[in-house]
């Protein structure tokens, strides 16, 4: 069976002025549908650009990068922007929700992008503010919000469109302990559902609700380990 996504041999370059910075070294990766995959790091380890070149934000220096098939170095910039938006559902840090855009509105972006139409948006964005339990915040701006609702509604907004992969990167940088277990329950029981998710994060508390962990040091991958034994190789 084809893999959702098959990295090979993945290398990323930095260059300013004369200085070289090599973010990521010959990566290989494999993730399967279904996965929930924590890539963790220090700080310059190389995840978040990793995490950029397989939510299409940004191109490797060389290598092969394959999403359902599709060779993605060989897509044109109006291509990118298409896969971005039907195939990869981004959870980020900041939340990136529109201020001055309400939570439904907010939840509908990802499908007016995608022409569904208005009626189905507004179904479809009700449902999924159901899901993540806001439906009672559906005419709330972003600022009416605490840090976890914010989170929640950015959740909803990565599913819009059903993508077959969510991307979050350090969803819970910005949380307290228990909204940031309130929103690594949503990721698990997503990942139940059948979502795969790529989640990455520098706390070990956080990758323990991963099934998969893929620690990244200098550019490269120094352990990639499934459940079995994560707790101990965190501890």
């Amino acid at each position: 069976m084809e893999k959702m996504i098959s990295i090979k041999n993945l290398s990323k370059v930095y260059k300013t002025g004369s200085v070289e910075v090599h973010a990521l070294k010959d990566v290989s990766i494999e993730i399967d549908y279904g996965e929930f995959v924590a890539i963790m790091g220090h700080s310059g380890s190389g995840k978040s650009t990793l995490m950029n070149i397989i939510g299409c934000l940004d191109r490797p220096t060389s290598g092969k990068y394959f999403l359902e098939g599709i060779e993605i170095d060989k897509q044109s910039a109006d291509e990118l922007s298409l896969i971005r938006n039907k195939k990869i559902g981004f959870v980020f840090q900041a939340f990136n929700l529109i201020p001055r855009t309400n939570v439904l509105k907010n939840v509908e972006l990802p499908m007016i992008y995608a022409k569904v139409k208005s009626k189905e948006r507004r179904e479809r964005a009700m449902e999924l503010l159901e899901k993540v339990g806001l439906i009672d915040r559906i005419n709330h701006l972003p600022n009416e919000l605490s840090g976890g609702q914010k989170q929640r509604v950015a959740i909803a907004r990565a599913l819009a469109n059903n993508p077959p992969i969510i991307l979050a990167d350090e969803p819970t940088g910005n949380l307290d302990t228990k909204s940031a277990e309130e929103i690594m329950n949503i990721f698990r029981e997503l990942n139940r559902e059948g979502s795969s998710i790529i989640l990455v994060t520098h706390e070990p508390e956080i990758a323990k609700y991963a099934d998969r962990i893929i620690m990244f040091k200098d550019g490269c991958i120094i352990e990639d380990r499934r459940k079995e034994g994560v707790e101990n190789n965190l501890a």
